[in-house]
């Protein structure tokens, strides 16, 4: 699944065809029709923008969803080093890990050899 930004990207992107799609059909492909306000208009066009408020609706969501929307900056630089100190300590167990790996594998590799001998 993409991140946030690519899925804002990508709505942005969807809704400036759906524009443009909108666009090109009450101009060239809808009747000639005037909307005079009293009627209800074509079903088309409800459909258009039905569409339309949709889409706007999703990228207002996915604004919203965006991390660090409504958190001062000082708050992000905090969470950073919050984040860099959960790393650094992830990398340490994760080179822990590592060396009672080897360690199991010579141990492994040693009765493995002495069976050999047998």
């Amino acid at each position: 699944m993409a991140d946030r930004l690519s899925q804002l990207q990508d709505a942005i992107d969807q809704m400036a065809t759906q524009f443009f799609s909108a666009l090109r059909y009450i101009a060239v492909i809808d009747d000639k029709t005037t909307f005079d306000g009293t009627s209800p208009p074509p079903a088309a066009k409800v459909e258009l923008a039905r569409d339309l408020i949709f889409k706007s609706k999703q990228i207002e969501f996915l604004i919203t969803s965006l991390p660090g929307i409504g958190v001062s900056e000082d708050e992000q630089q905090e969470r950073l080093k919050s984040l860099e100190t959960e790393l650094k300590e992830a990398e340490e167990e994760r080179c822990r890990a590592v060396q009672e790996r080897e360690a199991a594998a010579e141990k492994l590799d040693a009765v493995i050899r002495r069976l050999r001998r047998f």
